[in-house]
Formats: structure tokens, C-alpha cells, sequence
């Protein structure tokens, strides 16, 4: 065998600043404990980690890990029960069910449905295209796999049917359009659910840590509104500011009925996946009234995946991306829950907070974003 070939220049930068901030804690703030400054020098580092990537970001996380416990920071026995955490388990088990939708072959059905009903403007197509994203995205946690593993493949056949590809310079003729209004509206559709995207389960994560108890069902009506105006608006806007060259589609029905034919008739494994879906929204709606959890509510949908012989054993091991964010989110929610209980996001709070008072709130609210950012 070979060894593995990593630049480890990009380990330059989470080191130096990680070993700056540890050794300035002769000056840290009063209200900051040393444990508490230690472990804001391991997270700082770990992300600055994250983003050079000198690793993948599961194994840069599992390094950070190591460091916290090895330094004393943080017990063994306290930081491996952030890999405990329920709402990491919720976009774990999320992505199974993303999954069974791409094995099926029914997300690609549901899109190609929508098109041949809507997409008779090259704008239609866009707002269909964005209706699909909508169904998917309470059961597809990673907004990535949706947009790429299930809507990108329908965009670009649809595309190059119209003749549009930057391979022949012709992507303005619709391709550029649909890729940007599913890039943005991805986005919208993954702050609309609770499970729609992995750092949603980490926001009402860390809310629970702040007596603040988020369920499915409130996150989805508190975005309901916002979320479908901008659905609406954001593909108009992007249509007047990025026009495509074709603006009629009436070859949209004949390709999406050429597409079902190859498809053929709605299979067993199809409708089986649908009901899965239909359970699985319906007891994250009610799930409160119910008394059932909203990971509960996965690991039953991923149950009777295994159960009804949509994904195997095997399917499941396979599916790298679970996994891959049960390690690194764990282990950054474990670190972020640390800097909390150790007193240091309090003070931080504290301190700019404190700062605030009597601002005009549009300039507190950039300062507010900034700071979260």
C-alpha cells in the first residue's frame, strides 16, 4: 500500500491560530475561565480546520476531539456523550430516507410530473422545479444531496433538451436560469423544515441548551410565510435580472411524457416509499400532540425502510454522508455545548449584549449578523 499524500500546509493555519489563542490566556477576559478559553482555541481551530481542509471534515473534527480531551479540556466521559445528541441522530437517519428517494426513483417521478403540469414557460419550469424542491425537503437533510443527487440531473436533461450547454456556449439559452433559481430557492426550502438541512437540528440543538424547546412542527410554521413569499418572489427576480434567451417551453409536456414512458408505470417500491413519506410527515406534524419525537419519527421511517425492503443493511452502511456528518457535527455541538456550560458564549453574549443598548436596531441587527456569521 501507499500512504496517503496530504498537504499539510493547510494544517499551518488552525495551528498557529489555535496555539496563538491558547497562550494569550495570561490576557483573556476576567469573565472567561482558563478551561473555557482552552476549549475557544480548540473550536476556533477545529473550524479554521474545517475550512482549509488539510483532511475531510469528519476526520479535521475527530482530531479536535482527541486535542480536548488530551489537553484536559474536557472529560472523555462528558465529550462522548455529544455523539448522544438526538437531533445529530434526526439528520442521520434523515438522510437515509433522502436515500430511499434517489433508489426509488421517485423524486426523479415527483419532478418529472411537476414540469409536465407546470412547465410550459421557461419560468414555469422554474417555479415547478422549486415545487419539487419544497416536497423533498422534509425528508432530504442535506440541502447538498437534494439539489445535487436529485434536482441537478432533471435541470440538466432538461437543459441540453433545449439545446442549452456551457459545453457549446449556450447555457444563457434556460440552463444558467433553472441552476440559479434551484441554487437560491434550495436554499429557502432548506430554512423552511426542521429536517431540511443538518444545521437546523444544530440551531434548536442549541436553543434546548438555553431552555428554548423547538419542535418540528413550530419551526415549520414560523417559516412557512417568509418561506413561501420568497419561493415566489426569488425566481421572478433572478427571471428579470438573469433572463434566459428561451421564455417559452411548450416542448416541456412532450419531454417530461417521454421521460415517464422510460420510467414506466409507478413501481410497488415507489408507492411503498411514498406512504414511508406520508408517515413520516404526518407524526413530525403531529408528533407533538402524540408524544412522539421528531427522531423517533426518523428512525421508525428508516425502520420500515429496512422492513419493507427499500434499503438494505447495506445501503445503509454505504450511505457515507450519514455517518461523515453524525462524526463532525457531534463533535462540534459536544465543543460549542462546552464553551456554553464552561461559561464563555455567556460572557460573549454578555459583552456584546452589553454593548447594544440604546442602538438604532437596524445597526444592532448587522452587528447581530455579523457576530453570528
Amino acid at each position: 500500500m501507499t500512504l496517503q499524500r496530504l498537504d499539510y500546509k493547510k494544517f499551518l493555519a488552525p495551528i498557529i491560530v489555535g496555539l496563538i489563542i491558547w497562550f494569550l490566556s495570561p490576557i483573556k477576559p476576567a469573565g472567561v475561565s482558563l478551561l473555557a478559553w482552552h476549549m475557544f482555541a480548540i473550536f476556533v481551530a477545529t473550524i479554521i480546520g474545517c475550512i482549509t481542509q488539510p483532511l475531510p471534515i469528519g476526520a479535521v473534527a475527530i482530531i479536535g476531539f482527541t486535542l480536548t480531551v488530551l489537553t484536559g479540556t474536557v472529560k472523555m466521559d462528558t465529550a462522548i456523550v455529544g455523539f448522544g445528541n438526538a437531533s445529530i441522530w434526526l439528520i442521520a437517519m434523515a438522510f437515509f430516507i433522502s436515500r430511499g428517494f434517489i433508489k426509488t426513483g421517485l423524486g426523479k417521478r415527483i419532478a418529472v410530473l411537476f414540469v409536465r403540469t407546470f412547465g410550459k414557460s421557461t419560468l414555469g419550469l422554474a417555479y415547478s422545479l422549486l415545487g419539487v424542491d419544497l416536497i423533498l425537503a422534509p425528508a432530504t437533510p442535506s440541502n447538498t444531496a437534494r439539489a445535487g443527487g436529485i434536482m441537478y440531473p432533471i435541470i440538466k436533461s432538461l437543459a441540453e433538451e433545449f439545446g442549452s450547454d456551457p459545453k457549446k456556449g449556450t447555457e444563457r439559452k434556460m440552463g444558467s436560469f433553472l441552476i440559479f433559481a434551484e441554487f437560491h430557492g434550495d436554499m429557502i426550502t432548506a430554512a423552511m423544515f426542521l429536517t431540511a438541512m443538518a444545521g437546523n437540528p444544530l440551531a434548536a440543538s442549541l436553543a434546548g441548551q438555553m431552555g428554548i424547546h423547538v419542535s418540528w412542527m413550530g419551526w415549520f410554521l414560523a417559516g412557512l410565510v417568509p418561506g413561501l413569499v420568497s419561493l415566489i418572489v426569488i425566481p421572478f427576480v433572478i427571471y428579470k435580472m438573469y433572463p434566459p434567451e428561451i421564455k417559452k417551453t411548450p416542448d416541456a409536456k412532450k419531454w417530461a411524457d417521454e421521460q415517464l414512458e422510460q420510467m414506466g408505470k409507478i413501481t410497488l417500491p415507489e408507492k411503498l416509499m411514498a406512504g414511508i413519506f406520508i408517515i413520516a410527515l404526518l407524526l413530525w406534524i403531529l408528533g407533538g400532540m402524540l408524544g412522539i419525537d421528531a427522531t423517533l419519527t426518523a428512525f421508525i421511517a428508516l425502520s420500515l425502510l429496512i422492513l419493507s425492503g427499500i434499503l438494505t443493511w447495506s445501503d445503509v452502511l454505504h450511505e457515507t454522508g450519514a455517518w461523515n456528518t453524525l462524526v463532525w457535527f457531534s463533535v462540534l455541538v459536544m465543543m460549542a455545548s462546552q464553551l456554553n456550560k464552561l461559561g464563555f458564549i455567556p460572557w460573549l453574549s454578555g459583552a456584546i449584549g452589553g454593548s447594544l443598548k440604546g442602538m438604532n436596531w437596524i445597526l444592532v441587527m448587522i452587528i447581530l449578523l455579523v457576530a453570528y456569521f
